[in-house]
C-alpha cells in the first residue's frame, strides 16, 4: 500500500493530539466517584448536595454535556456560554452563544445571567465552573461607568496591535464586573470547583478566561502600562480613561489579588493543556514511523516571523536518512497591517510557504486546537515548497497576501486550508513540520 501523503500524515498527528485533550473526556475523568459518592477532581460531594453549573468558553458545551451525563440528577441549575457554532445539545443546562473575540450584546446578557446564577446558589450547595478559552469575551459585563462598546473598542484595538493573551486579559480584567476574580467574589456557595482547560502560556489560572474565579496577579497600573506601551492610550474612549483614573485614585476598587479571603473557597483543577497535546503529537508521530522532535513548548511572537524561523529550522534538518516531525506548541500573535482575512496559524503557514518555496520533502501544518483561527472557519493551513507556485497558478500572489494579512483568501484558493470544525477543546495551537529523507517516506 502506498504511504499516505505528507498532509494526511500531519493531519493524523493533529487529530491524535486533539483526542488527547478532548474536553468532554477530561471532565468525565475528573468526576470519578470516591467511596461510591460523586466527586469533583477527587473531592466527594456531601450526600444529597446540589450542584449548580456554569460553563464558559469554546469548550463549554461538550464540558457541560459530560457533566450532565455523570451528575444530571444532582444539577439544580446551570448555564453554558460558548462561541457561535460551538454549541451542542444539553439536557437541562441552558445554552447560549455569544460574540468572540470581540464581545457583543449577547455576551453582556450572558454575563448578567452568570452573575444571577452564582448569586442564586445557596451556601450549602456546590458550584462547578467549567472554564475554557474564550470566556473573556463570552461573558463581558462592563464595570460600572463603562459600556459594552467601550470594552469592545479596547478589545479590538488590543487584538489589532498584536497584544499577547496575558496583556489582553490584564486589560480586560480591569474593565469587567466579572473577570479578575469578581465573579468568584459574588458567588454564595461555600464550595466552588473550577475545572479548566488551559489556552494560555504558562497555564496561569488568573489568565485563563481572564480568571473570573481566580485572584488577579495584575494591577490596574500594569493594565494601563499595556495600553500605553501599545500606543493605544491616546485613542481610548473617554469612559475608559476616567475608569483607569478612578482605579488609580482608589475611588474604584482594584480586582481582588492573591490571598483575597473571598476566593479562598475556590479550588481549581487543570484538566488539559497545550503540553498534553504536544506530548500526544510526539507519541503519534513516533507511532507513524517519524522521529519526533519537540522544538518548542512555549511558541510565541509574531506569526509570520515564527513561520519563517520554523521553516528555516526544518530546512536545516533536511539532510537526513529517516523522516522527522518537528513539533511546536503555543500561541503566536498578528499585528494587523492590511485589510485581509486570516488568523495567526494561516499567517504562520503562509510565511513558512514563502520560506520553503521551491524546496522538496518539507511540509508544515499550523492549526488552532479549538478548530478556529481568527475570524475564519478554518483551523489553520498546510504549506509546502509548492504552495506559492500552486497559488500563482490560480492567480494568487502569496507575497501580497501576507502583506495584506490575507492568508485565508490565499489558502482558500490554493487549497491549503485545514478545516476541522469545532473540536470540543481549546489548548492554544500546534505547528507540525514533516521533513522527509531523500529516498522517500516508507522506502
Amino acid at each position: 500500500m502506498r504511504p499516505a501523503g505528507p498532509r494526511a500524515r500531519l493531519e493524523g498527528v493533529l487529530w491524535a493530539a486533539l483526542r488527547a485533550v478532548d474536553a468532554a473526556a477530561a471532565v468525565r475523568a475528573a468526576l470519578a466517584p470516591v467511596d461510591g459518592e460523586l466527586a469533583i477532581a477527587g473531592r466527594p460531594l456531601a450526600r444529597g448536595q446540589r450542584l449548580w453549573v456554569l460553563a464558559v468558553g469554546k469548550a463549554a458545551a461538550p464540558m457541560a454535556a459530560a457533566l450532565e451525563t455523570v451528575a444530571g440528577p444532582r444539577i439544580a441549575g446551570g448555564l453554558a456560554v460558548t462561541k457561535d457554532g460551538h454549541g451542542a445539545p444539553l439536557r437541562g443546562i441552558e445554552l447560549c452563544e455569544a460574540g468572540h473575540p470581540v464581545p457583543d450584546a449577547r455576551a453582556e446578557r450572558a454575563a448578567r445571567r452568570a452573575l444571577a446564577l452564582v448569586e442564586a446558589a445557596a451556601p450549602e450547595d456546590a458550584l462547578v465552573v467549567l472554564l475554557s478559552g474564550g470566556a473573556s469575551s463570552l461573558i463581558a459585563c462592563p464595570a460600572p461607568g463603562l459600556s459594552l462598546d467601550d470594552v469592545a473598542a479596547v478589545t479590538a484595538a488590543l487584538l489589532a496591535s498584536g497584544a499577547p493573551i496575558d496583556e489582553l486579559n490584564a486589560v480586560r480584567k480591569h474593565l469587567s464586573a466579572v473577570a479578575g476574580g469578581r465573579l468568584g467574589q459574588r458567588a454564595r456557595c461555600d464550595r466552588i470547583d473550577v475545572l479548566a482547560i488551559s489556552d494560555v502560556p504558562g497555564d496561569r489560572l488568573d489568565v485563563i478566561g481572564s480568571g473570573p474565579f481566580a485572584p488577579d496577579s495584575s494591577t490596574a497600573s500594569e493594565a494601563r502600562a499595556v495600553l500605553e506601551g501599545r500606543g493605544l492610550w491616546g485613542a481610548l474612549p473617554r469612559n475608559v480613561v476616567v475608569h483607569f483614573e478612578a482605579l488609580a485614585s482608589g475611588a474604584v476598587a482594584d480586582t481582588p489579588g492573591p490571598g483575597d479571603p473571598g476566593l479562598a473557597r475556590v479550588r481549581t483543577t487543570l484538566l488539559a493543556r497545550n503540553a498534553d497535546a504536544v506530548a500526544a503529537a510526539a507519541s503519534e508521530a513516533s507511532r507513524r514511523g517519524m522521529r519526533a522532535i519537540v522544538v518548542s513548548r512555549a511558541l510565541a511572537g509574531e506569526a509570520r516571523r515564527v513561520g519563517r524561523v520554523l521553516a528555516a529550522l526544518a530546512a536545516a534538518t533536511a539532510d537526513i536518512d529517516a523522516p522527522i516531525c518537528l513539533i511546536a506548541g503555543g500561541e503566536t500573535t498578528v499585528t494587523l497591517q492590511g485589510k485581509g482575512s486570516g488568523g495567526r496559524n494561516q499567517e504562520l503557514a503562509l510565511a513558512a510557504a514563502l520560506q520553503l518555496a521551491g524546496r522538496e520533502r518539507i511540509s508544515l501544518l499550523a492549526a488552532g486546537t479549538d478548530g478556529s483561527d481568527g475570524p475564519t472557519d478554518a483551523a489553520g493551513a498546510f504549506a509546502d515548497g509548492a504552495t506559492q507556485a500552486r497559488g500563482r497558478a490560480r492567480g494568487l500572489d502569496a507575497v501580497a497576501a501576507l502583506a495584506n494579512n490575507d492568508s485565508n483568501r490565499f489558502f482558500a484558493g490554493e487549497g491549503g486550508l485545514v478545516v476541522t470544525g469545532p473540536t470540543g477543546t481549546n489548548v492554544m495551537d500546534l505547528v507540525l513540520a514533516l521533513v522527509e529523507p531523500r529516498r522517500g517516506f516508507g522506502a
